[in-house]
């Protein structure tokens, strides 16, 4: 396991441990973590969404000192500061866990774990279905419809276009205005979702006729891989996007839809995506990856 160090200049000593932990379980640099030291928490929707990027989410621990895992997990343990702590990589099956690195003590020896206050394990959000990086998406799609709600739980409506905002989503729609039912959260991934006809299309052969107005997704679009556009840029109509994470479906939406819409658009729930660069999009607008 290779050990990766803290990022320079970070005083948060949590922050820069965590991001540490992360890079070391991960197997990337942690210059890799390009995360906010004051978003670089467990709690973050910043995290959160950062590690939905990658396919990935973190997993608590209930009972960090009993915990057998058979592979490395991150722990938070007491730091100088009684009522401060750091985060280290910790490895142990059966229990109890070890620690194998402690970044702000990189001469720390394997051993015993201090008393682990709180724990995590990174875990891919669908084993089954993992982002397969495919390559850029080469062709494009085209946009066949647009889809706003002026508020929350509100009814939502097809319209022939719209002007994506950058930083707030679509003109006319309840989260552009604010006035969405996850407005008040925090990430990215936030500003615009999408969802593929084709998709659509097997969740109808399943039995349940969804329409895009029933899934409540901005943008419905055709003849395009939305998982390709993970961590890619793309054109959107005159807009351009950066593709987030997966826009799983959610209890929520399986109070506003048809019964059992929520079981249906599992890993059929489109793309989140946030908006770059403002602009028109209409419906037969198309959806042109970045090259």
């Amino acid at each position: 396991m290779r050990q990766a160090p803290p990022p320079d200049g970070w005083s948060d000593r949590s922050a820069a441990s965590l991001a540490a932990c992360l890079a070391t379980v991960l197997d990337v640099d942690t210059a890799a973590v390009a995360i906010d030291p004051f978003e670089l928490d467990p709690g973050s929707g910043y995290l959160r969404g950062w590690l939905a990027e990658r396919g990935l989410g973190l997993v608590p621990v209930d009972d960090p000192e009993g915990f057998g895992w058979a592979g490395p997990w991150i722990a938070a343990i007491p730091d100088h500061d009684p009522e401060a702590h750091r985060w280290v990589v910790v490895f142990g099956n059966p229990a109890p866990a070890g620690v194998v690195w402690d970044p702000l003590r990189p001469d720390r020896q394997d051993g015993p774990a201090d008393e682990l206050l709180e724990g995590y394990v990174i875990a891919q959000l669908a084993p089954r279905l993992e982002v397969k990086r495919r390559g850029r998406a080469a062709e494009p799609g085209t946009i066949t419809a647009i889809v706003v709600a002026p508020d929350a739980g509100a009814p939502c409506v097809e319209v022939p276009h719209a002007l994506a905002i950058p930083g707030r989503g679509l003109e006319g729609d309840r989260y552009a205005a604010g006035r969405g039912t996850f407005s008040r959260g925090t990430g990215y991934g936030r500003d615009i979702t999408l969802v593929e006809e084709e998709l659509l299309a097997v969740a109808r052969v399943d039995g349940l006729p969804i329409t895009p107005v029933q899934a409540r997704r901005n943008v419905a679009v055709s003849g395009i891989v939305l998982d390709d556009l993970i961590g890619e840029r793309f054109l959107l109509g005159t807009a351009e996007c950066i593709g987030r994470r997966r826009c799983e479906p959610c209890a929520h939406l399986q109070r506003l839809g048809p019964p059992g819409i929520l079981r249906a658009l599992v890993h059929r729930g489109g793309l989140r995506a946030d908006i770059v660069v403002g602009g028109e999009i209409a419906v037969g607008d198309l959806v042109v990856p970045k090259r």
